[in-house]
């Protein structure tokens, strides 16, 4: 949800005048801006720990390259950014809508055609990232967002490409959600995403993250040597969710073969439209709430 600006926060990043906080997280924090080309966009500050890594603005040069490229109608698009500006920022579309973490803790899990919807836009999305050689990386329920359409995926492909090691130690909360290889910082790949999409399947239909929650060394371990719990969902979601959840990154679907097994699903036996806005009713527009003398454009 939307907070106002503090003291320590820029009114401008690149060409857009910020509204107010959207949140923050590891990566750095997150505002809701706007410009006349753009409309309300995501602008996210990179933190200063990051920027004074070595080769990280480089590296985000890169990357920031490379994700602008990736479009679907599940994505957030990338629509600009400076690595080498002071703070070095970029902006994605803006998503009115609520995260899956919000809608779940307010509600409670969703029901089983919410559930398959929510499988079914998140498989898309991976697969447009997959293809193009990224990584979502931190697939998690924060990171959904249930626009009036359906669900987005947000922050997506920035450090590290497919290939590259990801490591436990700098991944985000929750933890719950990391797949065994990155935590026993083996290389991973889109398997990975994969397994988050399972666990974040899991909280969806249950509520719960499917290896709990507690110390970073209880989920950690039972992340990696025990099982998942699915709770009470019906057979044909557990049969869709499990496989997603093996510990061996080969045993498990693509998102490819996800969506081919929904679809088949789907023909088999039509599921009704989820009601998203029902799922969305608590939820107030943060462009609303930010709107003012300029409106989002830009200040006269």
């Amino acid at each position: 949800m939307l907070s106002s600006l503090e003291l320590d926060d820029p009114r401008q990043l690149g060409p857009y005048r910020l509204l107010g906080r959207l949140g923050s997280g590891a990566m750095g924090r997150v505002y809701l801006g706007g410009s006349a080309d753009d409309g309300p966009v995501a602008v996210r500050l990179f933190r200063s720990g990051l920027v004074r890594e070595a080769g990280f603005r480089d590296r985000l040069a890169v990357e920031l390259a490379a994700v602008r490229t990736v479009t679907g109608p599940r994505l957030a698009r990338v629509v600009g950014g400076d690595p080498y500006a002071d703070p070095p920022w970029m902006a994605t579309a803006y998503v009115p809508g609520p995260s899956l973490a919000d809608v779940v803790k307010e509600q409670g899990s969703l029901p089983g055609s919410a559930v398959t919807a929510v499988a079914a836009g998140l498989a898309e999305a991976l697969r447009a990232i997959h293809a193009a050689g990224l990584l979502h990386k931190d697939l998690k329920p924060s990171n959904v967002l249930l626009a009036e359409d359906g669900p987005r995926v947000i922050d997506f492909g920035i450090s590290p490409v497919a290939g590259d090691r990801l490591t436990a130690t700098g991944a985000a909360e929750p933890v719950g959600y990391l797949s065994p290889e990155v935590v026993k910082d083996a290389p991973a790949g889109p398997p990975s995403d994969v397994f988050s999409l399972g666990a974040v399947l899991t909280f969806a239909a249950t509520g719960k993250a499917p290896f709990g929650s507690g110390s970073l060394a209880a989920v950690f371990y039972r992340l990696t040597n025990g099982e998942p719990d699915l709770g009470r969902m019906p057979g044909s979601l557990r049969a869709l969710i499990e496989p997603c959840l093996r510990k061996d990154p080969a045993a498990r679907p693509t998102a490819a073969d996800l969506l081919a097994e929904l679809a088949t699903a789907a023909a088999a036996a039509p599921a009704p439209t989820p009601d998203w806005s029902a799922l969305r009713a608590n939820w107030v527009a943060d462009v609303n709430l930010a709107a003012g003398p300029g409106g989002i454009g830009p200040q006269d």
